[in-house]
């Protein structure tokens, strides 16, 4: 008995195979590179060619392609991302009073009260702070992503970097290259910058209270870690599975729709042999003019989506001719 969560975002497509006492069975990060259906069936194909056809008992999705995923696999939950990492992070430690997310596009906070979400906030204005920035800068310092934290660490007199702004904050990384400082204090300088920016916008008018959970890709970088740690003085947490609780939460989340629901929509791992054809059209049914995106397995009508009022999300109807 398994229970399999999939988070869609914009840098990667996670799964988490749960087994029945919820442990993590195993976990995939793949890239979604703007191709979230090809990334989900990669994930399927993994998990067929290694375990076979599992019992897989109930499917959730989570991240900005939720809905997307959720029609090509049949979900049984799909929830947004602050509900599956709060879900996660409450399965692992039920004192956990604060998340921390970065991801490879955007950032969250999640303020936690007796296991009940209280707030949240997300910024996903400026790319400052996020995995895609980093890993920008990484590349420009022609050094690998997984390093730049040990570099953070070797630090002896971080620079003071500009961190409101993506922009600037590359910009003055590039100035302080030129003037001769060294790489360490220039990613530790990096690092202190995006915490400021963090705290100074997602974290504003919120109260960080330990315990603190630090979630997403970013949390791999132990620079941004101990950032973290010397603004707010206490100790912040990076859990085991720290990349993927989105997709466990999502998991756990499906498992407990399906005690209610009783029976499951999933439609198993052989979707990984699907053809799926995505196809577009600009709506004319009223001033909004929505581009839609249809989704078909063959002849069949997987979904719609893009629209506002949900005319074509809501309904599986066939489309008319031309359409």
């Amino acid at each position: 008995m398994y229970y399999l969560g999939v988070d869609v975002g914009s840098v990667s497509t996670d799964l988490a195979l749960l087994d029945g006492k919820l442990k993590v069975v195993e976990k995939l990060y793949l890239r979604t590179k703007g191709k979230p259906i090809k990334a989900i069936q990669e994930g399927f194909k993994f998990l067929k060619e290694k375990y076979g056809e599992l019992d897989i008992k109930a499917a959730g999705t989570t991240g900005s392609g939720r809905h997307i995923c959720s029609a090509i696999i049949g979900a049984d939950a799909v929830k947004n991302e602050i509900t599956a990492h709060a879900v996660a992070a409450l399965h692992f430690d039920k004192e956990v009073k604060t998340i921390i997310e970065i991801g490879g596009q955007d950032s969250k906070v999640i303020t936690l009260s007796n296991g009940i979400v209280t707030d949240f906030a997300m910024n996903t204005v400026c790319a400052a702070g996020t995995g895609s920035f980093l890993d920008r800068q990484a590349e420009r310092l022609d050094i690998a992503i997984e390093d730049f934290g040990k570099y953070a660490l070797m630090a002896k007199a971080p620079v003071r970097i500009a961190g409101r702004c993506a922009v600037f904050a590359e910009s003055d990384m590039i100035h302080k290259q030129q003037l001769g400082y060294n790489e360490g204090d220039i990613i530790k300088g990096l690092c202190e910058a995006l915490v400021r920016n963090y705290l100074a916008n997602v974290g504003k008018g919120k109260e960080i209270r330990p315990k603190v959970f630090f979630q997403g890709g970013v949390a791999a970088n132990e620079g941004m870690k101990k950032a973290f740690e010397d603004a707010l003085g206490f100790e912040v947490i990076v859990p085991e599975h720290y990349n993927m609780m989105g997709a466990i939460g999502a998991a756990i989340i499906a498992m407990e729709a399906i005690e209610v629901q009783g029976k499951s929509n999933f439609k198993g791992l052989s979707i990984a042999d699907s053809n799926f054809i995505s196809t577009s059209f600009e709506c004319d049914g009223c001033s909004n003019k929505c581009e839609i995106a249809k989704i078909k397995d063959k002849d069949k009508l997987v979904g719609c989506f893009g629209d506002r009022c949900g005319k074509w999300s809501n309904s599986n109807i066939e489309f008319t001719k031309g359409a």
